[in-house]
């Protein structure tokens, strides 16, 4: 009896292992999405270079942790678990929507929204792909 009873503590630790190892592997895979999704705004911000303070305050937040001060879109908050925001903008650097979507004076240099439309199907095929590859390791050891 007792070697029932350890394969089924056995089966039940796989089993709330795999909810563990796909959160990680999500984030992994969120952060390196995150960090590409950044690289390519920046790439993009270049055409409204002036004194390139746009440009270095696109950064990327992990999960849990706090966005920086009047960063766009939505100012600080505080990304959630498994999540990673990609924010334009700080406390020195408050016009990135200006920017990104022009003014009265000046044209629109669009940054923010195409880089984010430009990698979202990669962003979510990455994510999806690593989530069920950590399932699938994990249902093989």
């Amino acid at each position: 009896m007792a070697s029932v009873d350890a394969q089924i503590r056995r089966l039940k630790a796989r089993f709330d292992a795999v909810p563990v190892r796909a959160r990680e592997a999500a984030q992994v895979s969120l952060q390196k999405s995150g960090n590409e999704l950044a690289d390519l705004m920046r790439t993009l911000a270049e055409s409204s270079r002036d004194t390139g303070a746009l440009i270095d305050s696109i950064e990327m937040t992990p999960g849990d942790m706090h966005t920086p001060p009047f960063s766009q879109p939505g100012g600080s908050t505080v990304v959630p678990s498994n999540a990673v925001m990609v924010t334009a903008g700080n406390e020195d650097v408050r016009y990135p929507h200006l920017v990104e979507h022009g003014t009265g004076e000046a044209a629109a240099k669009p940054f923010f929204w195409p880089a984010f439309r430009m990698l979202r199907n990669r962003i979510k095929n990455r994510t999806t792909r690593d989530i069920r590859k950590a399932v699938r390791e994990e249902g093989n050891h």
